[in-house]
């Protein structure tokens, strides 16, 4: 770099570091700003030689994250310089001791916490990165914090991924919706959760993000409008009324209407929400609820509320803080419309969570405010003995599940995940009370341990001392924190006898020349089936598992993922680049993997039913070889999060034969004579292979249809699929998973 680009640069940062004690949340005193000067100098000192990818210097990096932790997330200047020297312990010589000698122990503390593991070695029976996660997640109980920062790294990171290589592209975003997001929106970081996802949409499925994109700003301008139409007509009302607000229309995340579109089986026209009006008042606390309703009834006199849409989460909040009055009205031409009614203390809460919390509290710090919430997310964290991957999958439930209302019977009101039963209640009340529970009431009238609860309902619970939970219990709850007290005081029977098993196998494998490790304990819970060690070790002691299945054990352990590929993968000559010019009267056919795009043998996974010409990946599983999964497939997010290192690039090309896939579609409209002919005339004249299975129904004039056929490629399905549409009275067609 020449002196006048290097100046250049130097200046920017130096305008980078001004903004950052602009935009910060909080009010910093000349004490805070001496503190992050002093971060600032250490970061800019550490990180002056490194560079990003994208060729910047790198500590604009650690700036625009303590930006992030200042400005969306609202923390203080004890966060703000651990943000900005979350990379120096990994990256540089600088050491959490010396940090913490010119800085406290607090900081040091933070910054130990985020400094990344190393690299470890990919094992196929295990996932590391889940074991990273439950690493990160149990950071939680040092200090929230670290988790907060992290978040902010995430979503820079995610903002600045342009020049890195497809494939880690995917890897990451993966990452970012399968924990990150989730763990923002747990934490009431409703900004970021929403960035999070929409990026992560953009790396994952970038096809389809694009779509919507186009379809959003091609239909920008007719939204725009339309709110105007709705909030010009409120505006008038609530002028009249003398109320301080402010309103905005705001479009549903990009990721959310994905997110619809899947779950209901809809096209982008079919969903019919794509927008929200905001209505945020001025008030006093003292005024706060009254002007909510004021506002309610405002709305309502204009235009008609669907009773089954209401939602009142400041009667009741969120457990993640979050408070407002939902309401989806019918607006002008018959659509519908949200309304999202807030104060300004209850949007401010909304946007940064927690943070905004102390701020409205007098006399509570950053630190004890953190202490309250930490407390709520610690249950989750209980029992980490299990499984890594069942741990962070228990842990996401909690994350973003619904949430339902509960009343005590001295009418005290606790809130559940949706789905939770009478005896999830008797554990959120106290370990004890679930422990010793023998039966439960719900609004007055007896029902069994695993009655699922609806909001409002009241529970009573009822005790004996001589009560002890079964393995049965188990499967009568849904949330973390009944498992794992269940599976602790399971397991304090069989806790005895695994040690004994542990103490056996270790003496058995001795005779058998193996030595017991980590990594032979791995293989073993694979071997023989298992979820954890805990359960390997019992069924030693207990003797379920005998001499003779150990000694086959030992001769089968050379199975290891070299030898799987050597054996099971068959390797066929590299496809040369194809010629464009002459395969474009050719479909592609045929499944290539890898850069050199070799030709291996493979499965298609059963749980997507990929077809030629779908955007696939391959997983390397660890006894069924490769599998193909489309990216859209329910479980690609898991496994691209949890086993980044079996993933494998998948591309299709032609070949001089045709394959054949099958799909699956389902049809519904009116019924109308000669309705099944037609279908099946377009069928046959798709060039379909052959008609795998059909079922047809009507019902009270509503005609529905499940169409399995098997075609070559999915350009023949999609060319099917838009005739069927064609037909009159044909309300939908789409292609579906397999159950």
């Amino acid at each position: 770099m020449t002196e006048a680009e290097i100046e250049l640069e130097n200046k920017a940062i130096a305008k980078e570091y001004k903004e950052l004690l602009k935009i910060s949340y909080q009010t910093l005193n000349d004490d805070d700003k001496k503190l992050i000067r002093k971060a600032f100098d250490v970061a800019v000192e550490a990180h002056k030689d490194q560079r990003r990818k994208s060729g910047e210097a790198y500590i604009f990096h650690p700036i625009a994250v303590a930006k992030i932790v200042a400005s969306e997330i609202g923390l203080g200047a004890t966060s703000i310089a651990s943000a900005l020297m979350h990379d120096v312990v990994e990256d540089t010589d600088i050491t959490v001791k010396q940090i913490e000698e010119w800085f406290n122990p607090k900081i040091a503390k933070i910054v130990e916490g985020l400094t990344k593991m190393a690299t470890l070695e990919p094992d196929p029976h295990i996932s590391m990165q889940a074991e990273n996660y439950r690493k990160m997640l149990l950071t939680l109980n040092d200090d929230v914090r670290v988790i907060l920062i992290k978040i902010a790294d995430r979503l820079h990171n995610m903002q600045t991924m342009e020049s890195m290589v497809d494939y880690k592209q995917a890897k990451i975003a993966s990452e970012t919706l399968y924990i990150y997001a989730p763990l923002a929106h747990r934490l009431g970081l409703f900004n970021i959760k929403t960035k999070l996802e929409d990026l992560g949409l953009k790396y994952t499925e970038p096809r389809i993000y694009k779509d919507i994109v186009n379809r959003m700003q091609e239909s920008e301008d007719e939204q725009k409008a339309y709110i105007k139409t709705v909030s010009d007509i409120l505006k008038e009302s609530l002028d009249e009324e003398q109320i301080s607000y402010s309103m905005k229309g705001r479009p549903k995340s990009i990721y959310s209407i994905r997110r619809k579109m899947k779950a209901q089986n809809v096209t982008f026209d079919e969903v019919y929400d794509k927008f929200a009006l905001r209505i945020i008042y001025n008030s006093t606390p003292h005024e706060e609820k009254f002007l909510a309703w004021k506002i309610y009834s405002i709305v309502t006199d204009h235009f008609r509320p669907s009773p089954n849409r209401l939602r009142d989460w400041i009667s009741s909040p969120k457990s993640t803080g979050y408070e407002a009055l939902h309401i989806t009205v019918m607006g002008p031409k018959g659509r519908w419309v949200e309304i999202q009614i807030r104060s300004e203390r209850m949007d401010e809460i909304a946007e940064k969570g927690y943070a905004a919390h102390y701020k409205y509290k007098q006399g509570v710090t950053e630190e004890n405010s953190l202490d309250r919430w930490l407390n709520q997310l610690k249950e989750a964290l209980e029992n980490s003995e299990t499984d890594a991957v069942d741990f962070v999958e228990d842990f996401k439930l909690s994350l973003y599940a619904k949430e339902i209302y509960i009343f005590t019977p001295k009418g005290e009101i606790k809130s559940l995940p949706k789905g939770a039963t009478a005896l999830d209640f008797a554990f959120s009340i106290h370990s004890e009370l679930g422990l010793r529970t023998r039966g439960t009431r719900v609004n007055g009238k007896l029902v069994p341990l695993n009655h699922v609860l609806s909001s409002g309902d009241q529970v009573e619970v009822i005790t004996s001392e001589t009560k002890k939970p079964s393995v049965s219990w188990l499967d009568y709850v849904t949330t973390s924190r009944a498992k794992n007290k269940i599976k602790s005081a399971l397991n304090e029977d069989t806790k005895k006898i695994a040690d004994d098993g542990k103490e056996q196998l270790q003496r058995k494998l001795k005779h058998l020349k193996v030595n017991l490790d980590e990594k032979v304990i791995n293989e073993m819970v694979v071997h023989f089936k298992l979820k954890t060690s805990q359960d390997l070790f019992y069924r030693i002691g207990a003797g379920v598992i005998d001499n003779a299945q150990l000694k086959e054990f030992a001769s089968n352990r050379n199975n290891t993922l070299f030898n799987f590929f050597k054996k099971t993968i068959k390797r066929a000559p590299s496809i040369p680049t194809m010629n464009t010019e002459a395969s474009d009267a050719k479909i592609p056919d045929l499944l290539v993997f890898g850069k050199d795009k070799e030709k291996l043998d493979y499965k298609l996974a059963s749980c997507c039913n990929p077809i030629a010409g779908d955007d696939v990946f391959g997983f390397i599983t660890i006894n069924e070889g490769i599998k193909v999964h489309r990216t859209d497939c329910p479980n690609a997010i898991s496994m691209r999060s949890n086993y980044a290192y079996r993933i494998l690039i998948a591309q299709w090309v032609d070949s001089s034969k045709a394959a054949n896939f099958e799909a699956t579609i389902n049809i519904t409209g009116l019924d109308s004579a000669g309705l099944t002919s037609e279908i099946t005339k377009i069928i046959m004249e798709s060039k379909v292979s052959n008609i795998r299975s059909i079922s047809l129904s009507e019902d009270a004039g509503i005609f529905k249809g499940a169409i399995t056929v098997i075609v070559p490629n999915n350009d023949i399905l999609k060319k099917m699929i838009q005739n069927i549409k064609k037909i009159e009275g044909i309300e939908k067609v789409s292609r579906i998973n397999p159950n």
